[in-house]
């Protein structure tokens, strides 16, 4: 299948989408709420914090749903809240424990749904829903979930941590389709076994401890593309990145450009940093639960992200300049 678009274009369309621009108030927040403590050595920044106890890591996450996914199909945003939190444990090399949530609610009837989804895809990731808060009479619709996890500390896989040279596996679960309800969301999860989809998130635990990866994250919101470019700010580093060498479905039969596939939250998907004698093993391991991964680049130490087609090639996002989230810089 070759890729059929322009670098210009892509840079042009990651750059606008929403689910990029949408993390450009971090920064802000980050600012106005960081706080040095040494039990807690990573933070913002990274997927989960990473917290100090003992000898032992716990991890602690959160996030909201977009409000436009719930007033879309309340039943795969309530599952899209237990996902993604779980993904962030995963992408810390971390097991996930338990979730708590602050659902809010104006119709019962998409009380009902969303509750219906946490339930499924907490069986599913056999991740137990422990706790929350409920407001019964709130004006709109809101759901929020926060996850604790656990990890040990000496083999936790980071965001801030890529080597300049690391090649760039980008791993996605192609079994899926494009969600009914949400044309920038791809769907594995809700076809796949309980037993498959947790091996899935078993695998970033295990490049983890066996210290196969220097950085890794997610796919999230932004698409692999953007995703890469908030590991690359965080790690203070930049990217070259072949377009063609990204996996994907059969997009002719799916009606789906490629400028849209790389801006499509993926439901399972990992972008990790690797050093290059430990290439094979992660594609390895990746495509042995399932999914598909490739070899998509370098990283180098430039900080701008570069993507490259044929014999083009354009600059997508210059993190010296202006970061996706805008991390404080303190140099």
């Amino acid at each position: 299948m070759v890729v059929e678009c322009s670098t210009d274009e892509i840079a042009k369309a990651v750059r606008d989408y929403d689910g990029v621009t949408r993390k450009r108030a971090i920064g802000e927040v980050i600012k106005s709420l960081r706080l040095v403590t040494p039990n807690v050595p990573v933070s913002f920044g990274d997927d989960a914090a990473l917290i100090q106890n003992g000898d032992t890591g716990l991890l602690l996450a959160a996030d909201g749903i977009w409000s436009r996914l719930l007033d879309a199909d309340p039943y795969w945003a309530g599952f899209c809240a237990v996902l993604v939190n779980v993904h962030d444990i995963a992408a810390m090399g971390g097991t996930p424990l338990a979730i708590v949530d602050i659902l809010s609610v104006k119709d019962a009837k998409v009380c009902h749904e969303v509750l219906r989804g946490m339930y499924e895809a907490s069986a599913k990731f056999c991740v137990p829903v422990v706790g929350g808060h409920l407001h019964p009479d709130a004006e709109m619709n809101v759901i929020d979930v926060a996850i604790l996890g656990s990890v040990d500390p000496e083999y936790a896989i980071f965001s801030h941590t890529a080597e300049v040279g690391d090649r760039i596996v980008a791993a996605i679960d192609l079994h899926g389709r494009i969600h009914p309800s949400c044309a920038m969301n791809w769907d594995s999860a809700t076809l796949r076994t309980a037993e498959e989809v947790r091996a899935q998130i078993r695998v970033m635990r295990t490049l983890g401890e066996e210290r196969l990866v220097s950085a890794g994250k997610d796919i999230s919101n932004p698409g692999v593309i953007g995703t890469l470019g908030m590991l690359l700010e965080s790690s203070r580093k930049g990217a070259v990145v072949c377009l063609e060498d990204i996996p994907r479905p059969d997009l002719d039969a799916l009606g789906l450009t490629f400028e849209h596939w790389v801006r499509m939250y993926p439901g399972m998907g990992f972008v990790v940093t690797v050093p290059a004698g430990s290439v094979d093993t992660v594609l390895k391991l990746f495509t042995g639960v399932g999914m598909a991964a490739a070899d998509i680049g370098v990283v180098t130490d430039s900080e701008r992200l570069i993507i490259r087609h044929c014999d083009t090639e354009t600059m997508v996002f210059d993190l010296n300049e202006q970061g996706i989230m805008g991390l404080p810089r303190d140099d």
